[in-house]
């Protein structure tokens, strides 16, 4: 069996769970408990795990403060799934109803605002450079989350997509990176350096998941496929698809589609089969993936950077 990319930090993945739990206790129960409900739903925990691993790579020493920021950044990012699924009208979230169909539209709206509150206060030792990065970041999906809004039902061009994910999911991730290596005083060209990998691991993450939500099946993805295209959202592989002179006008009227019966799905599907579109998706991938790795270049060798080298492994060969 391989080896996998966290093997390194689970303990230290543990007291991220630990510390999160003990950060979304409320007077008020109802807060706590979608919190808990969001939160305890899974996911891969890439997010604390790159910070982890950043901080222990560039050698960092006292992890708790590493663990710290990793907690807060995945409450951060539980917010704004939560956000997410409201602004989507998603009714499912990792096998699971989503929060906001599960406890109602206020609750929900409310529960993210918490979370996201609560994740600045962890530690009390957030500095100047700290907060104007998670600040950052912050904006940065904001902004993405907008111009996806703007966008919904257009086949925008490459680059509005590329210019999306950047910042709904690369730059969050940059962002953790560059503070793993910051909190380990490391020199500035490493912290440049962790802040390309977070960057690159992000892109190539996401475009993946967008890949998988046109091959990968309803059990691993814990929702249906082709949720993006049904919900007239333009991702790269479906943008790809559009492009192909044989069966691009076809898949583009299917696509501008209010509503899609289950044949246009699988028509949809049997189009897309028929051009070269995911592997090209996946050949960008692997280029910010390759990136990714380059960008380790200069960070001793130890545990740690094997980690972060898995991880790059993992996020482009995760099953289609």
């Amino acid at each position: 069996m391989s080896q996998a990319w966290d093997s390194s930090i689970k303990d230290e993945l543990q007291r991220v769970e630990q510390e999160i739990h003990r950060n979304i206790q409320s007077e008020q129960s109802i807060l706590s408990e979608i919190c808990d409900y969001v939160i305890s739903s899974g996911g891969k925990r890439m997010r604390p795990g790159v910070t982890i691993l950043s901080y222990l790579a560039n050698g960092g020493k006292d992890v708790a403060e590493a663990i710290k920021i990793a907690a807060a950044f995945e409450m951060i990012h539980s917010a704004t799934l939560i956000h997410d699924d409201i602004n989507d009208r998603s009714e499912m979230r990792r096998g699971k109803m989503s929060a906001y169909k599960k406890y109602g539209l206020q609750e929900a709206l409310i529960s993210g605002d918490f979370l996201f509150v609560k994740a600045f206060g962890i530690g009390g030792f957030f500095n100047e450079e700290i907060v104007s990065l998670v600040a950052q970041a912050c904006t940065a999906i904001a902004e993405s989350e907008i111009v996806q809004i703007e966008k919904e039902g257009q086949v925008a061009p490459t680059d509005i997509y590329m210019d999306i994910i950047d910042g709904k999911t690369a730059k969050p991730i940059m962002a953790g990176a560059r503070i793993g290596a910051y909190l380990a005083k490391a020199n500035t060209d490493r912290i440049h350096s962790m802040g390309e990998y977070g960057h690159n691991i992000g892109m190539a993450f996401q475009i993946v998941d967008d890949i998988l939500d046109i091959m990968g099946s309803e059990k691993t993805l814990g929702k249906p496929r082709m949720v993006d295209f049904d919900e007239r959202k333009a991702t790269l592989p479906l943008i790809y698809a559009m492009e192909d002179a044989e069966v691009g006008a076809q898949l583009s009227k299917l696509f501008y589609k209010k509503k899609k019966t289950d044949k246009d799905v699988e028509k949809a599907l049997e189009l897309i089969s028929r051009t070269k579109a995911i592997e090209r998706a996946k050949q960008k991938a692997q280029e910010f993936a390759d990136k990714a790795l380059n960008a380790l270049t200069g960070i001793p060798e130890s545990q740690h950077k094997t980690g972060l080298r898995l991880l790059a492994e993992t996020v482009v060969n995760r099953s289609y």
